[in-house]
């Protein structure tokens, strides 16, 4: 059974392009935007992107161990939806070349320990965040 709701899940399906954050060694946030998938067999969010191996965002995830990722759109004016999820955030060596021939085989994988969407089941300004892991 999934940690993410029906709505959050085709929400994320709907998506390409979402922002990563870590922070750095020294405290620091870092935040980049991404291609992502909702990884439906292991309950995670992969994230893709050129370089990945070489990275910033890669580095800080293998000492930090964590992370937060935000999908989200405005669909018209103030209709704003959209998935944040905070947890625990590995790099994964290879597989990402499955994903898109034009990024690295590296990629970081999000095992969620807290999800929030907004906007996709309620109003958007009383978001339905809860704790999974």
């Amino acid at each position: 059974m999934s940690h993410f709701s029906d709505l959050e899940i085709a929400f994320l399906q709907s998506q390409r392009l979402g922002r990563l954050a870590t922070v750095d060694a020294d405290g620091a946030p870092h935040v980049v935007p991404l291609w992502f998938v909702y990884n439906a067999e292991l309950d995670t969010i992969d994230l893709f992107g050129m370089g990945m191996a070489r990275s910033k965002k890669y580095r800080d995830v293998a000492r930090g161990g964590r992370a937060a990722f935000v999908a989200d759109d405005a669909g018209g004016q103030w209709s704003i939806r959209g998935v944040e999820v905070r947890g625990r955030a590995v790099q994964v060596a290879s597989g990402g070349k499955a994903f898109d021939e034009r990024v690295d085989d590296a990629f970081i994988r999000i095992d969620p320990t807290r999800i929030v969407g907004w906007g996709l089941d309620a109003d958007p300004y009383y978001p339905n965040g809860r704790s999974v892991g």
